[in-house]
């Protein structure tokens, strides 16, 4: 199945732009619909104080949000000409929580493009979260990183394979990146021994999986004790050039995770190349 109906959370961030870049040619691969989300909120009052907020201050106000929302919207059709994706695009503005409005609407997407965070430039803004996202929205994300630009996606991809339900799940939603691939490579961080854990040859039975799907995969594995299993994983992908990463989300409640660290909430902070997650 090709990804045909791709929504792309877009803002007013200087990332948003590489995002939307990227999104578009996703789309243009297989002549998906895309879907630009902006969601966006005024700064929300009791009434009692509302009412004492001069009208002409009320309706500058909203004269100022409909601005950002018309310069927000000319971005969006100046990169869908260049694209040439006039004709399958679509643009959404909502005035809603970016994260409720994204998990609504992603649900009727194929896959949700979403930016990390900037932590210098998002912790006084209201911007989609994807660590609530991959619960909220039931669909697979891809997350783009805040910093960069990507001249390809998916052409090379690296997946962060541990035998979990997640990361079945990340590479089943991934399918129809993977087989479109150059190159794939399935590694495992410190494989599990023994039948609990990926047995002998770890990878090597997702790689088998894969190639029946036609994907040009290889199965690899390290084991160190030296370096984190999260810096093993964005190496590797530094090491091969990958430009997509594949991995599953959240094996653990988010709590344990925010209390004992684990691999989303690293890769969420770390991300050098974008990251398609699915919970």
């Amino acid at each position: 199945m090709a990804l045909k109906d791709l929504l792309v959370v877009v803002d007013d961030g200087a990332a948003s732009a590489a995002r939307l870049d990227l999104a578009a040619r996703l789309a243009a691969r297989d002549d998906a619909h895309l879907t630009a989300l902006y969601a966006y909120t005024d700064v929300s009052l009791p009434g009692y104080i509302q009412a004492e907020i001069p009208a002409d201050l009320r309706a500058g106000r909203r004269k100022d949000l409909d601005a950002r929302v018309a310069r927000a919207a000319q971005r969006f059709d100046d990169a869908m000409r260049r694209h040439g994706r006039t004709e399958r695009s679509e643009w959404l503005a909502v005035e809603r929580d970016p994260t409720t409005a994204a998990a609504v609407h992603g649900r009727y997407a194929d896959l949700i493009v979403v930016g990390q965070p900037d932590p210098d430039r998002d912790r006084d803004e209201l911007v989609a979260q994807p660590a609530d996202l991959l619960f909220e929205s039931g669909r697979p994300l891809l997350v783009v990183p805040y910093a960069g630009t990507f001249a390809t996606i998916g052409e090379r991809v690296l997946v962060g394979w541990n035998g979990s339900r997640e990361a079945a799940r990340a590479i089943g939603d991934a399918l129809p990146l993977l087989r479109g691939a150059k190159r794939v490579v399935v590694m495992a961080a410190n494989p599990k021994p023994g039948p609990k854990g990926l047995g002998d040859e770890p990878c090597a039975d997702i790689a088998r999986h894969l190639s029946r799907h036609g994907c040009r995969v290889e199965a690899t594995h390290v084991a160190t004790d030296v370096v984190e299993p999260g810096d093993t994983i964005l190496n590797t992908a530094a090491d091969e050039g990958c430009d997509l990463l594949v991995m599953g989300a959240y094996g653990r409640s988010r709590l344990r995770e925010l209390v004992l660290g684990g691999m989303t909430r690293y890769m969420l902070q770390h991300m050098t190349v974008p990251v398609l997650m699915s919970h």
